[in-house]
């Protein structure tokens, strides 16, 4: 490692440079993207510290493998076992101190519009020192007087901002749907293949909603039994016929004629998806079969061998989840999905049609003159005449994701008893907030199709 990369480094974690790494060979990375990077990886960190303490296996495994665990759980005054360092209380500790880091940061940076304002320098850089803020935060709620109402009190907030972030993440789901059709249909002007590109799209997002209806029809249901799956697939298959045949109705196009089967298909997909996911969720039925034993229905008989091996199963499907809550941040984060949210929207003269419309143009043509060499990755300084993403609101996502996090790894409202192995194990609490998800999806892309005729004097830009 040579000295010059070394210095980038110290100046990266106590100093306003962006962070990037040793190897000349790795590509050419925005200082706006390594900053966002980092971030995600302070965010990444608390998940699997939260997810660690509510593992049954891991505790047990530290208990048995640390040499003298009980004197040390003695001295750092964490009980006998160290039980107040697990469990649903501990997480709800470590999510109030990752949390309150992000708050902070969006207090901070309100109405930051300059990289080159001391706020914007904090928000960049002193990555060690933020760090240390960080484990500072996240070990000192652990130190707060009056711990039940603490919890109590915080468990409110937690729902409120986990049900927030799912809202955000909702409406964003219908920008993209009214975008993607709005920038494909742009190009119908200039060449009619993209006709073909939208009835090719329309038709593969209706082929999957529909294999997905009747693949949980045959594996979810049975006919003796599973009323609740049915009545179910039933409402959600016929929420999905209503959104296509409202999309295409003759009302809705005279005052919205881009409205389409695109957006009602990507609705329709996310519908089915959500009802897959709340049916995984629910607690499995049982009845007593001709030999007077429980059995388990309404579940794929495959499931069942899977999760005879639940430490994988938990595993990798906890994984997965953090990955899209990673995923759902970070592209919720960038200034057009805070505009989206604002109501401010690209006009029709400005889209230009692209077949991966969600990555913008390069329009920073001068992001090149603004590079810096450390030895090692090659940053590029693409802020120098301004943000290109609104700080406050990405510090906001992280501080909803935080709670959301937080009341997801608890099982929300049946966090006594949960721990991380039971993660998939159903819940009625995790099935119902999924499946309101559901219908307030629908009823927001219904709104979108409805405002312009409930309020003809005003515009709509979606």
């Amino acid at each position: 490692m040579s000295a010059r990369c070394c210095a980038g480094q110290l100046a990266c974690c106590c100093g306003t440079a962006a962070c990037s790494l040793c190897c000349r060979c790795c590509p050419k990375i925005k200082q706006s993207t390594s900053t966002r990077f980092m971030y995600a990886l302070y965010f990444i960190l608390v998940t699997v510290i939260c997810c660690v303490m509510m593992s049954r296996t891991v505790a047990t495994e530290m208990k048995e493998r640390i040499p003298f665990y009980e004197h040390i759980c003695k001295g750092i005054q964490a009980g006998e076992t160290c039980e107040k360092l697990v469990g649903y209380s501990a997480v709800y500790r470590v999510s109030f101190g990752m949390a309150s880091f992000f708050f902070i940061f969006f207090l901070l940076t309100i109405k930051v519009n300059n990289s080159k304002s001391c706020r914007a320098y904090i928000h960049n850089g002193f990555w060690f020192i933020k760090l240390l803020v960080l484990a500072a935060m996240c070990s000192g709620a652990f130190f707060i007087p009056d711990q039940d109402t603490f919890l109590n009190a915080w468990r409110y907030v937690g729902v409120a901002g986990g049900i927030l972030f799912i809202l955000i993440q909702l409406i964003l789901l219908v920008e993209f749907a009214h975008k993607w059709n709005k920038n494909w249909t742009a190009g119908i002007t200039h060449n009619k293949l993209w006709y073909g590109l939208l009835a090719l799209g329309i038709l593969i997002l209706y082929s999957v909603a529909v294999g997905a209806l009747i693949l949980m029809a045959v594996f979810y249901t049975r006919s003796e039994g599973c009323t609740y799956n049915k009545i179910l697939l039933g409402v959600n298959g016929g929420l999905c016929i209503l959104i296509s045949l409202v999309a295409i109705s003759p009302c809705v196009q005279n005052r919205k004629p881009h409205s389409g089967l695109l957006q009602s298909g990507v609705i329709s997909c996310y519908v089915m998806y959500l009802t897959f996911s709340s049916l995984s969720s629910k607690p499995p039925e049982t009845i007593l079969d001709e030999n007077h034993k429980n059995i388990t229905i309404c579940i794929p008989d495959f499931s069942q061998g899977l999760h005879r091996d639940e430490n994988l199963v938990t595993g990798l499907g906890t994984a997965l989840l953090f990955c899209c809550i990673l995923y759902s941040c970070l592209t919720s984060t960038t200034r057009a999905s805070s505009e989206a949210l604002r109501g401010i929207y690209a006009t029709a003269e400005t889209e230009v049609a692209r077949c991966c419309f969600c990555c913008a143009p390069d329009g920073d043509g001068d992001a090149e003159e603004h590079v810096k060499e450390s030895g090692g990755q090659v940053v590029i300084y693409d802020e120098k005449r301004g943000t290109v993403y609104s700080y406050a609101y990405f510090h906001f996502v992280f501080f909803l994701a935080s709670l959301y996090v937080m009341m997801t790894v608890t099982h929300w409202f049946h966090y006594e008893g949960a721990e991380i192995e039971k993660f998939f194990s159903g819940t009625w609490s995790t099935f119902w907030i999924k499946m309101v998800s559901c219908w307030v999806c629908v009823l927001l892309y219904l709104w979108t199709l409805i405002a312009p005729l409930c309020c003809p004097t005003r515009e709509f830009s979606v």
